[in-house]
């Protein structure tokens, strides 16, 4: 027989495997994922609820695409997290895999190199969907719920957080190596595994949608790099999937951005990648974390020192609701990562994502006369039993005391927070007419809590509160007179029973929050509180100058 007459059957064989394999695999288990998302307190409201809802997916009608994870990069800083990056995305892909899910490698730009792969063959057999989503094929800058947000970053100048000479250096490799130092990228890392058998390789938003339609996709987890960049705006990513409908969510631990900490907002690089992530979470589409697929702890990058500060935030008298964010945006995005528990709008004895405490190192109070359900309560307890960090402003001395009065059906108070978490008595406060000037106890004159934030000419803008005699061990850093009355401590730092420290102010008046010296003061005493050096006056006042000639205002 002549050879030539097998061909087409040849053909016709090669191409039924490829159309088989682009089937789905056998129905398994149901992914069990929690979805995190940040609607806002109100309807206008610049604040946002972190709240989270399980969800169940079928594995059959699941994508992971993994987006841009390229073998190089312009930012040698970015090579580096990639590489602490990539074996975690691996894993989490082969845990997937193993589950029925469909895996899409997307490193745009390096088809060539896969010019021959089963993978990308396995693609080109897939016929075109019939229906396409408008503007799949391009790249998405916005989509229409993120139109009256402002984007949260500068990326302007392309976000490369490189040393300069190290860039230099990484920039000269590249080209003795035939790499173009501009865009050096050929293929993905190899790290990340691609399976022959089953996954695919495309970097087209036409094709990627008709493999999702043809192996009846409705779920997409989006990993991978840039967040601000390529994951929210590729043919593929975020926006334009979350737009077209699918069940999308990002994997919010195993992405980074490209952010340079010496731009707006000025915070640490990964404080920069929670602030995208939030704006997904807000504007785009929900978050998990691979935690949940592989059972362990959330990825994070060695590189990020950050401590966890839960701010719980539930008080009407003082607007801190609008100080605390803006204070923790200048003074505290680069040795913490801050995230806020809203007081409800509509429920009193209510503060809503309280469960966060439980991930927290720290937290920080600014709570007026609230009464909680017994497992909140027991969450804070439970917090503080482990010794770990309170921070106390204003009202926290009496923040879960009713004055007296029975708390509502369901709800605990808990009348000696004050004194067994900051070694306080609060009694009340004297007239809100009564000026008060602060002094300087003798043993505090060298604290550098005091010495080196100009605590002394904080000109106190609220009444002063009685809190005098405080516990044992209490070490006072500054008191509060008014005419006519005793000196009453109003501030203070306490090793509490169980070892932890503890800082507390009766400061934290809205007009407080204008003075440069109470916002040194409040972040040395958070950073005390956290074992680490306080900031000084000078470094609060630069910040300051920084962040107002940023104009915080929207940057693409």
């Amino acid at each position: 027989m002549n050879p030539l007459a097998l061909f087409p059957s040849i053909v016709l064989t090669f191409g039924f495997s490829l159309m088989m394999s682009a089937l789905p695999p056998a129905s398994a288990q149901s992914l069990n994922l929690q979805l995190r998302y940040q609607p806002p307190t109100a309807e206008g409201s610049p604040r946002f609820h972190r709240l989270t809802r399980d969800e169940q997916w079928d594995p059959d009608r699941t994508a992971v695409i993994v987006c841009d994870m390229w073998d190089s990069h312009h930012c040698v800083n970015a090579v580096r997290r990639v590489a602490q990056l990539a074996p975690r995305i691996d894993r989490f892909c082969d845990t997937l895999r193993e589950q029925g899910v469909t895996i899409i490698h997307a490193p745009s730009s390096c088809m060539p190199a896969y010019q021959n792969h089963p993978a990308r063959a396995r693609v080109t057999a897939i016929p075109a969907a019939a229906a396409m989503p408008a503007d799949i094929a391009s790249w998405c800058d916005q989509i229409p719920s993120e139109e009256a947000a402002a984007y949260p970053i500068d990326q302007s100048e392309g976000g490369e957080d490189d040393d300069a000479d190290d860039h230099r250096q990484w920039a000269e490799r590249l080209a003795a190596i035939g790499r173009n130092p501009r865009a050096p990228w050929q293929r993905q890392v190899d790290v990340i595994g691609i399976d022959d058998q089953r996954d695919f390789i495309s970097d087209s938003g036409t094709e990627i949608w008709s493999i999702l339609t043809s192996r009846g996709i409705d779920n997409v987890i989006l990993v991978g790099v840039h967040t601000n960049m390529c994951v929210l705006g590729r043919p593929f990513g975020l926006r334009r999937l979350a737009s077209a409908g699918k069940n999308v969510v990002l994997a919010r631990d195993l992405t980074d951005t490209m952010y340079d900490d010496r731009a707006w907002p000025y915070a640490s690089h990964f404080t920069g990648t929670d602030l995208i992530v939030a704006h997904v979470e807000r504007y785009v589409c929900p978050t998990i974390s691979s935690d949940q697929v592989l059972g362990d702890q959330a990825f994070r990058f060695a590189g990020d020192h950050r401590i966890n500060l839960l701010m719980l935030v539930a008080e009407n008298e003082y607007q801190t609701n609008e100080t605390l964010p803006a204070f923790a945006a200048k003074h505290l995005s680069t040795h913490f990562s801050v995230q806020f528990a809203w007081g409800s709008d509509t429920e009193r004895h209510e503060i809503v994502g309280i469960e966060q405490l439980a991930d927290a190192d720290a937290l920080l109070v600014s709570v007026r006369r609230r009464a909680l359900p017994k497992r909140d309560l027991d969450l804070i307890r439970e917090f503080v039993r482990q010794g770990k960090p309170v921070i106390g402003i204003r009202t926290a001395s009496h923040a879960f005391s009713l004055r007296d009065q029975p708390a509502p059906d369901g709800k605990g108070v808990w009348d000696s927070f004050d004194a067994d978490v900051f070694g306080g008595n609060y009694t009340g406060h004297f007239g809100n007419s009564l000026k008060t000037t602060l002094r300087r106890p003798t043993d505090a004159i060298h604290d550098p809590i005091v010495s080196s934030t100009g605590a002394m000419n904080i000109q106190p803008g609220g009444s002063l509160y009685k809190t005098a005699p405080l516990a044992k061990g209490a070490r006072v850093l500054l008191e509060g007179l008014v005419e006519g009355e005793t000196a009453q401590p109003v501030a203070w730092t306490f090793i509490r029973n169980d070892g932890g420290r503890s800082f507390y102010t009766s400061l934290g008046h809205v007009q407080d929050f204008e003075q440069a010296e109470f916002e040194a003061f409040l972040s040395a005493g958070i950073h005390w509180a956290c074992g680490l050096e306080p900031h000084t006056l000078a470094e609060v006042e630069a910040q300051n100058k920084r962040y107002a000639a940023g104009g915080g205002k929207q940057r693409k």
